[in-house]
C-alpha cells in the first residue's frame, strides 16, 4: 500500500445505508485498490440527536457484506472533538468567526423577504460587544459562523483559491455560494464543513471520492483548508444513483436499504451489476 493514494468513505450513522451509499463506498474502495492505495472508513457522528449505535453497527455489517475491508481503528468524530475545537479556536483568535444568534427560521424569513435573487445565502456580521454580552448573559443559543468578509481580507480575496476535480479539471473556488456558513453550534461542538477538512488532513486523505451532491461543499471546504493551512486533496465527484422515479436515493425519502436488499435475496454481485460496477 502507498500513502500517495489515500481515500475514505465517511457515512453518518443516522439511518441504514442504501444503494447510493454502496455506490460511493465501492467507488472509493475500487479506486484505492487500483492505485495500490489505502481505503479508510470514518464514522461522522457529530449529530448526537440523530446518530444511533445500531446504525453504526449496520454500516460495518453492510460494508462487510459488500466485500469491503478497511483500516482499524475507525475514527469516530465524536471521540475527537478537541481536534475541531483547536481549529475553531484558531479561527476565532484571528477574527474569522462571529456569534450568530438568529434562528434558522429567522434566517429563512430574511432570505425570503429579500428582493428576488438578491439574497440566496446568509451573510451576517458581529453584534456590538454590548449586545453580544447581553445575549450571552441571557443564555441565548448561538452558532459560530465563518465571516466571508474577514476571510477575504486575510487571503486578499478568493481569486487564487482553486481545487482540482477529476472530471472538471482546475476549478476556481467560489466560497460565497455557501454564505457565512455555520462551523459550530452551542449544542454541537462542530459542524460538517470544519470537521471534514480537519479529519481529511489528520488522516492524510489525498483523494476525496464522493457524490456530485457535495460538489458545492468543496468550495467552502477549500476556503477552510486555506485559512487553516491544510493540504488540499484531489476530488472526484461521481454521478448520483437515481430510482425509478428519477429521484436520487436518500435516507429522508426512505430509499430501500441494503439490509432490505439482502433480506429479499439480492447478492453483492447482483447489486454491483445493477449499479454498473459488475
Amino acid at each position: 500500500m502507498t500513502d500517495a493514494f489515500v481515500t475514505r468513505f465517511a457515512p453518518s450513522p443516522t439511518g441504514w445505508l442504501h444503494r447510493g451509499h454502496a455506490f460511493s463506498a465501492l467507488s472509493a474502495f475500487e479506486a484505492a485498490r487500483v492505485a495500490g492505495g489505502r481505503f479508510i472508513l470514518r464514522i461522522e457522528d457529530i449529530d448526537r440527536t440523530r446518530c444511533r449505535p445500531e446504525y453504526e453497527a449496520g454500516i460495518f455489517e453492510d460494508l462487510a457484506w459488500l466485500g469491503l475491508e478497511w483500516e482499524t481503528p475507525v475514527r469516530r468524530q465524536s471521540e475527537h472533538m478537541a481536534d475541531y475545537q483547536r481549529a475553531l479556536d484558531d479561527l476565532a483568535a484571528r477574527g474569522l468567526l462571529y456569534r450568530c444568534f438568529r434562528t434558522r427560521k429567522e434566517i429563512a424569513e430574511e432570505i425570503a423577504r429579500a428582493p428576488h435573487g438578491a439574497m440566496e445565502v446568509f451573510r451576517g456580521a458581529p453584534l456590538s460587544a454590548e449586545e453580544e454580552a447581553r445575549r450571552l448573559a441571557a443564555g441565548e443559543p448561538f452558532a459560530w459562523r465563518l465571516s466571508l468578509e474577514a476571510a477575504a481580507g486575510v487571503l486578499g480575496g478568493f481569486a487564487d483559491l482553486h481545487f482540482t476535480d477529476e472530471h472538471r479539471g482546475r476549478v476556481q473556488a467560489t466560497p460565497a455560494v455557501g454564505g457565512d456558513v455555520v462551523l459550530a453550534r452551542k449544542d454541537v461542538g462542530v459542524a460538517y464543513h470544519l470537521a471534514v477538512v480537519v479529519d481529511d488532513a489528520l488522516q492524510g486523505i489525498t483523494h476525496v471520492i464522493r457524490g456530485e451532491d457535495l460538489f458545492e461543499a468543496t468550495h467552502v471546504q477549500r476556503l477552510l483548508q486555506a485559512l487553516l493551512g491544510l493540504p488540499v486533496p484531489l476530488y472526484r465527484h461521481h454521478r448520483l444513483l437515481t430510482g425509478p422515479d428519477g429521484k436520487r436515493y436518500a435516507k429522508r425519502d426512505r430509499a430501500e436499504t441494503l439490509r432490505e436488499l439482502r433480506g429479499r435475496g439480492m447478492s453483492p454481485a447482483d447489486l454491483k451489476r445493477e449499479m454498473g460496477l459488475g
